[in-house]
């Protein structure tokens, strides 16, 4: 019994070593906010978040967001490789625990739902708050569909094709 007590205290302490906890500052957080924003910036010069460019992508007519996407899947891949080879830490200096991915049939449904939609909104999740920014506050709708989604989405997921 004991030993099951330390593991649930082991397995505790993994969880929260990668959350803030209630006694961080306000001002711990400013640096993730200075990343975001400089990362919406870079989204808008380069043109990833433009309702105009998503749809030319889905329409086969440029292969510019499939550059930009390919380039983000190397760069993820060597990243992830990087963060194995040499047990990089966190800013905090906690370790980087990636867990072994499990294939499901639900990927694909739900790879093709995300598909769909982002064809149809010409927005995708990493681009909505940027688009907003810019004063296409239309896409706020599409934010709280998204939203809407996630709920659904965790209401029925035990009854979903696994």
């Amino acid at each position: 019994m004991k030993q099951n007590t330390d593991n649930k205290v082991q397995s505790a302490e993994l969880i929260c070593a990668n959350e803030n906890t209630p006694a961080d500052k306000w001002y711990t957080n400013i640096r993730y906010l200075i990343v975001g924003i400089l990362f919406g910036i870079i989204f808008i010069k380069a043109e990833v978040i433009s309702w105009f460019r998503i749809q030319e992508m889905f329409r086969l007519q440029s292969f510019f967001m499939y550059k930009v996407i390919g380039s983000a899947v190397i760069t993820g891949i060597i990243s992830v490789q990087i963060i194995k080879r040499f047990n990089i830490k966190t800013i905090d200096g906690n370790p980087i625990n990636i867990a072994p991915k499990k294939f499901s049939k639900g990927q694909i449904y739900g790879g093709l739902i995300f598909g769909l939609g982002w064809a149809l909104t010409g927005a995708c999740p990493g681009s909505f708050f940027a688009q907003i920014g810019t004063g296409a506050t239309v896409i706020i709708v599409t934010l709280l569909s998204a939203i809407a989604g996630t709920w659904v989405y965790g209401y029925l997921r035990e009854k979903l094709p696994h």
